[in-house]
């Protein structure tokens, strides 16, 4: 396919009529942080990216119902936003649809259409509800966009409770990927101490720098059926290994993280999305947090509310999100326009001083 642009990150989106996002269109780089007040939409942003995994995955009705109906994903519901339209641009390359609310409250694709080198667009349907994008991929664009979108990861590592997923047994050939809620975790770290020892040390060495006590993971086979394995550890200079209950909430959401950002490259997600991943991390931590997530060279997408996070990070890189008359707002900072603050303070001063936005607003 000649003249196609072969990156594979996510460029531009426009998004129109989502939940508190009346209208969005935002250049997106390599990394991406969000800041804003609670509320502002971040969230909302995020979870875009969540109904887009669904409806790759064929399952766009499944998570409507999950949501309520269409009114709760429509833009203050279908009396004042009639459709919910997004443009994903990779590159020159690109994914368009526009979903319409039914009396069955379902959501229809109105429109769904790829276009590639910015002059050719293709549309593939019209009043379906599940996507066409896989029927007929002809024009190669499969290799360029429909790949980068089925790798994108949502993460969210909040549930460290007794009952949080990532604490239980598990199927021990469940290893393709890391899993969102990092279910799967023990059933990974297993496939790379194997396949690639090298990552799995890097991810050790880097869980040490935050819990100096951490030994190494404890990982086979449950003796009592060896098709499932669960998440054990050792602490430093000892031999008997510990349940993952016994990891502090703070230590068992870095290990999660660490093992997103220090996992081989070619298992990355093309664009690796977190929703406020400092969540009960140290400072410390969160310095090695924001390393890891400049250091990848894969797309990166945080909602963050930590100052600590946001000061890690160049001005360039931060997006502020405000919400005015029920409208989110998506703006990113500009080094150039801040230079003369920054000489006195830091990011996160000046988001607390309201200097950026991001803050709440009556």
């Amino acid at each position: 396919m000649t003249g196609t642009n072969r990156d594979k990150q996510l460029s531009r989106i426009i998004l129109k009529g989502f939940k508190s996002i009346a209208r969005c269109d935002l250049e997106l780089s390599r990394v991406n942080v969000l800041i804003g007040a609670n509320g502002a939409g971040k969230s909302n942003f995020i979870g875009f990216f969540r109904m887009i995994q669904q409806l790759l995955e064929q399952n766009l009705q499944v998570f409507v119902s999950r949501q309520g109906s269409p009114d709760a994903l429509l833009h203050f519901g279908r009396k004042t936003t009639q459709q919910l339209e997004f443009q994903l641009y990779f590159g020159n390359n690109g994914y368009f649809a526009t979903l319409e609310p039914t009396q069955d409250n379902r959501l229809m694709f109105a429109k769904e259409s790829f276009w590639w080198d910015m002059s050719g667009e293709r549309e593939i349907g019209r009043g379906h509800f599940e996507t066409l994008a896989f029927v007929d991929t002809r024009i190669g664009i499969d290799e360029y966009v429909l790949s980068a979108m089925q790798q994108w990861r949502v993460y969210h590592f909040h549930d460290t409770s007794d009952s949080a997923y990532v604490k239980q047994l598990h199927g021990i050939n469940d290893n393709i990927y890391l899993r969102s809620d990092a279910r799967n975790l023990a059933s990974f770290l297993y496939l790379l101490r194997d396949r690639n020892p090298a990552s799995y040390q890097k991810i050790i060495k880097t869980i040490r720098l935050v819990a100096p006590f951490f030994g190494d993971f404890y990982l086979r086979p449950s003796p009592q059926n060896k098709e499932f394995i669960e998440l054990e550890w050792f602490e430093r200079g000892q031999d008997v290994p510990f349940k993952a209950h016994l990891l502090s909430d703070g230590t068992l959401r870095f290990v999660c993280l660490a093992t997103v950002f220090l996992q081989p490259e070619e298992l990355q997600p093309e664009t690796i999305l977190v929703d406020e991943p400092e969540l009960g991390l140290h400072p410390y931590a969160i310095a090695i947090l924001a390393s890891l997530i400049r250091t990848t060279k894969k797309q990166v997408i945080v909602s963050t509310q930590s100052v600590e996070l946001l000061n890690e990070f160049d001005a360039n890189d931060v997006i502020v999100v405000d919400r005015h008359e029920e409208k989110s707002s998506f703006r990113r900072l500009v080094k150039h326009d801040l230079e003369e603050w920054l000489e006195d303070y830091s990011l996160g001063e000046l988001w607390k001083k309201n200097v950026v936005g991001g803050r709440p607003s009556r």
